[in-house]
Order: structure tokens, then C-alpha cells, then sequence
């Protein structure tokens, strides 16, 4: 999945990432089986998923300032660091039985709390590690090694793992954010892949206020910043109840539900390799009303669906774009945004992107919990449906437009001279 072309620092992210993203895939699932094996109440299964969405609405803007300040290399290490002592002393309060819904909170809390600076980081980081031109690829790649590691390694031994001893996916997790701190240790030191801001910010709030004022200022940007905030009511319920959706309506069996979301990132594995291509051919903001129209469709059927396959396959396809989107939209920022926007703006994207998240998922557990899981996914279609319409009616749909030159990008007077230095603006 990696490629010479594109450097040994690329080489060392890209494994750390994948490396990440593979014990994620086993720690995800295991703790929506480990919730579920405490209480069958879908009320306290979305809370997990609500928790863990709460820290970059508080937190995020502050990361971004940081991330923009601070050596990122070494605090992308720090974090995984961090990472993997929760991580590891969830895995010891698992094996000797004493993890209740209580620890499983503080643990989505804390570790989401630390995610929200490490995205902002890895976010800003990537344009110095890759020439702007290989950028959508070098998103792609990133996108197709976690699909790869993660789906078809990690998600189909989740159930397994977790079915043979709950703690081992969490001890497994924790390793690997070890090994990823030191593999972004390893990467070229900061002074020579990005160059420091000339002068110290005069305050947080200052930082804060020029990243959002910037991401305003650009309309294609701020425009599909919103759209993404609506999507994530409708992705946010999905993902509240999926598990029980997946056990109870599709009757995935329970050692079966890590196979079952390995064959959804056939899916994103497909979408990571075509992203760009699809914007040579389309143009990155209409590739992007494109998606949603495809992912739409995918979400009806899922919502249709009654069985595994069938269900697998859409989500398959809706995963796809997901994937798709997020390898398109983080080139598109990080090309059109100063290098030293670059963790401020990403924040702010992800902060708005993420407003209506932890509304999705309260919702989706207070009617899944009056009227099941099903008329959740009816929902989300239908939330789907009205972000298409409004897309393909605001964005622009010339491929001119839409290209990392878009004229639209640097306007209003609101870039200041001497700046120093986007993950999932969407979702993740």
C-alpha cells in the first residue's frame, strides 16, 4: 500500500497508522460487545458512543491551537503514548472483572479526549511529510493500509478475541499505540520537514478566532463544513445502535460481528483506491455531491435489510463512500489551507462537523430504545436524502471550481502574513 514515491517519512506514518487503526478495529468492537454483555438497555449503549463525541466539542479548537504551536511529531508519540496506558488498564480491569459501564465512559472520554489533539496533529503534519501534488493519493493510501489492517485483520478477530478472553482486544490495543508512538518518533525531526512560525502567537483565543474567521471566509469550504455537520446526525445514530441492529434485526451472531464489519471494509478499501480517480475525473466538491447521492441509496437499503449479506453489501457501499470522502475533502483542506492554519482550521472543521453528533446519537438510543433500531436506519436515509438535495443545489459542480486552486480559497483579507503550519471533517 505504501509507495517509494512518496518518501521514508510517509513510509513511517503510513505504518503508524495502520498499525493504530488495526488495534482499533479490535478495541471498537469489543467495546460495543462488552457494553452489550453488561445491559441490553440501548440508552446506556448509545451513552458509550455519546461520551466518546463530547471531547472535540469541548476540546477541539484548544487542540488545533496546540497543534499549530507545538513540535507535532512529538506530540502525535506523546498521545499514542497516553493511549496505550488507558488502554492497558482498561485490558487489566476487563480481565479481572471488575470494567463497568462506569470505566467504559472514562475510557471513551479520555481516549477521545486524546484523539482530538493527535487528528489535529496528523492532520497538519502530512503536507510536510508529502509534496502537494501526491497528496490525494498519499489520503488514499492512508485510508486503504487502515481499511486493509483494520477490516481484514483486526475486525474479523475482534469477536473472536473478545469470545475467547474480553480482555485481550484491549491488551492488543494497547500494544499497538505503542508501537505507532515510536514509529512517528522515527520520523525527520520537525525543523526539517516543516518550518516554525516566526513569531509566538499572542493568545489562545487570538489562534482560535483567526482559524475559524479563515474557515468562514472560504465558501466551498464552510459550505461542505456544514453539510458534514447534518450528515453526522444521521452517521452518529447509525453507529449508537449498529451493534444492535447488526445482532438483533440482521442476526449477525455475536462471534460473527467483527467478519461481518470486515466485509464492509471491502468497501472502504474499493473507495480508498478510487478517491483519485474520481476527482481527476469529476473534480474534488462534485466527486463529493456524487458520494452523497451513492451513499444515500446505500442507506436505504441498509435500512431495507433483513439479513447479513444483504445488509453487508450496503453498508459495504455506503463505508465506500465514507472512505471516499474523507480521503477527497482532506486534500482538498490541506492544500487550500496556509501551513500555519492548518491545526486550527482542521479543528474548526471537525468541531462543526461534529456539533449534531452527539444529538444523532441521543436520539437514535431514545427511539431505538420506544421503537426499535429499524425506524433509526429509516431515519438516517431520509436525513441522507435531504443533504443530497441541498449538496447538489449549493456546491459548486464544475470540475473548475473544485479544484485545488479554487478561487474562493484565499479571499476577505483574512490570511495574515507569516503563518506557520484535516482528519476526518466528516467522520472517522
Amino acid at each position: 500500500m505504501t509507495s517509494s514515491a512518496l518518501g521514508r517519512d510517509f513510509r513511517l506514518l503510513w505504518s503508524a497508522v495502520v498499525a493504530s487503526r488495526f488495534g482499533d478495529t479490535l478495541r471498537t468492537p469489543a467495546l460495543a460487545l462488552l457494553a452489550a454483555t453488561l445491559t441490553r438497555d440501548p440508552r446506556v449503549i448509545a451513552g458509550v458512543t455519546v461520551v466518546a463525541q463530547v471531547p472535540p466539542l469541548l476540546f477541539g479548537l484548544l487542540g488545533g491551537v496546540y497543534a499549530d504551536r507545538w513540535d507535532r511529531r512529538r506530540t502525535m508519540a506523546r498521545i499514542d503514548g497516553l493511549r496505550a496506558a488507558v488502554v492497558a488498564a482498561l485490558a487489566v480491569a476487563v480481565a479481572v472483572d471488575q470494567a463497568g459501564i462506569a470505566l467504559l465512559l472514562v475510557a471513551a472520554f479520555l481516549l477521545a479526549t486524546l484523539g482530538t489533539l493527535f487528528d489535529s496533529a496528523s492532520f497538519a503534519l502530512l503536507p510536510a511529510l508529502v509534496p502537494a501534488a501526491a497528496l490525494p493519493r498519499a489520503n488514499g493510501r492512508l485510508q486503504a493500509g487502515s481499511a486493509v489492517a483494520g477490516g481484514f485483520l483486526g475486525a474479523p478477530a475482534a469477536g473472536i478475541l473478545f469470545a475467547t478472553a474480553p480482555a485481550l482486544p484491549f491488551a492488543l490495543d494497547a500494544v499497538t499505540f505503542a508501537v505507532a508512538a515510536l514509529l512517528v518518533l522515527a520520523l525527520t525531526p520537525p525543523a526539517a520537514v516543516h518550518k516554525a512560525p516566526a513569531t509566538v502567537p499572542a493568545s489562545v483565543w487570538g489562534d482560535i478566532v483567526e482559524g475559524v474567521r479563515w474557515l468562514r471566509a472560504h465558501r466551498t469550504m464552510w459550505r461542505v463544513t456544514l453539510l458534514a455537520a447534518a450528515s453526522n446526525l444521521a452517521i452518529s445514530g447509525i453507529m449508537a445502535v449498529l451493534v444492535l441492529y447488526a445482532l438483533d434485526v440482521l442476526r449477525v451472531p455475536q462471534a460473527g460481528y467483527g467478519l461481518f464489519a470486515a466485509v464492509v471494509i471491502v468497501g472502504g478499501v474499493a473507495g480508498a483506491l478510487g478517491a483519485g480517480r474520481l476527482a481527476a475525473r469529476l473534480g474534488t466538491v462534485p466527486a463529493l455531491g456524487a458520494v452523497l447521492a451513492a451513499q444515500t441509496v446505500a442507506l436505504t437499503g441498509f435500512a431495507l435489510a433483513r439479513h447479513p449479506v444483504p445488509g453487508g453489501i450496503a453498508l459495504a457501499v455506503f463505508a465506500a463512500g465514507t472512505v471516499v470522502w474523507n480521503s477527497l475533502w482532506a486534500s482538498y483542506g490541506q492544500r487550500q489551507v496556509p501551513a500555519g492554519l492548518l491545526g486550527r482550521v482542521g479543528a474548526a472543521q471537525r468541531m462543526v462537523g461534529l456539533l449534531a453528533a452527539p444529538v444523532g446519537a441521543a436520539l437514535a438510543g431514545l427511539v431505538a430504545a420506544t421503537y426499535g433500531t429499524v425506524p433509526v436506519m429509516g431515519a438516517a436515509a431520509g436525513v441522507f436524502t435531504l443533504i443530497t438535495i441541498v449538496a447538489w443545489w449549493t456546491l459548486p459542480r464544475r470540475k473548475a471550481l473544485a479544484s485545488p486552486s479554487d478561487a474562493d480559497g484565499i479571499h476577505c483579507g483574512v490570511i495574515a502574513p507569516n503563518l506557520n503550519e484535516a482528519t476526518q471533517l466528516r467522520r472517522r
